[in-house]
């Protein structure tokens, strides 16, 4: 079963390093439906994943001068506060109790089908908003914006351990469109890692992170990631993302139903 862990973990690291998505969006889903992992063990796992493997990405951004940190600093402001009322939450209704499990496995299904969205519909968003300058938030506005982004992000996380990828990028994409790619990527990565830290070490007080299985999904991952950073280069984005939305939906139905 390690090895099946191993394997599964280079699988999610080739397809993350080939489209950008984040890893809770494809490891959680496989974790709970092909494994059989309990909702909440599975959300904890991965955000003990997410923790240490953005860390190293924070770094190389770091280094790159690509990560704005007045806009980190903004989104942990609502992100981290909402991380640790969802995770008390959590503790006083019983992360592992059964009806507590399926409402996890409800919303890792929305959080899933809003990554989506995200994945299809960013392009078109971008283009609204840049049509009419009136349409962008400036000043105080757009620090409110941001911080109730944090927020939603921060409570997403830490119930579903989806959110930072996908669906952070789209939002700062919409609030700050003037932002370059790389700049995207590295706040988003950035503000990532204090989210799911404190939302991990919540997780590992209710009790709900596997170490052995958070060692194999390591230990498969990184090379995965490596390889699929290459292989990128050489796959047409769009039908990349066209198969991960194909993929993401069915696994939405198939865990609502």
């Amino acid at each position: 079963m390690l090895l099946t862990y191993v394997v599964s973990g280079f699988a999610v690291g080739l397809l993350v390093g080939m489209t950008g998505v984040g890893g809770g969006s494809l490891m959680t889903p496989l974790l709970t439906l092909l494994f059989g992992v309990p909702p909440s063990v599975a959300v904890g796992t991965d955000l003990a994943f997410a923790s240490i493997t953005k860390s190293a990405g924070t770094f190389t951004h770091r280094l790159r001068g690509t990560v704005r940190w007045d806009i980190v600093r903004r989104l942990c402001a609502g992100a981290l506060p909402a991380a640790i009322l969802a995770t008390l939450a959590l503790k006083h209704y019983g992360a592992l109790d059964q009806q507590i499990g399926q409402l996890i496995r409800y919303s890792i299904a929305g959080s899933v089908l809003l990554t989506v969205t995200a994945l299809l519909f960013k392009p078109r968003m971008l283009a609204w908003i840049n049509a009419s300058p009136s349409r962008q938030l400036h000043g105080r506005p757009l620090v409110l914006a941001t911080v109730a982004a944090g927020a939603l992000l921060g409570t997403l996380v830490t119930v579903s351990s989806i959110g930072a990828g996908a669906i952070g990028a789209t939002l700062l994409v919409m609030l700050y469109p003037r932002m370059s790619s790389a700049e995207v990527a590295g706040t988003d990565i950035a503000y990532a890692v204090p989210l799911t830290a404190i939302a991990a070490f919540g997780h590992w007080w209710l009790g709900s992170i596997d170490w052995a299985l958070l060692a194999s999904l390591l230990i498969g991952s990184v090379p995965g990631i490596t390889l699929g950073s290459y292989a990128a280069r050489a796959v047409p984005e769009r039908f990349l993302r066209g198969l991960l939305a194909a993929t993401l939906t069915g696994v939405a139905a198939k865990l609502i139903y």
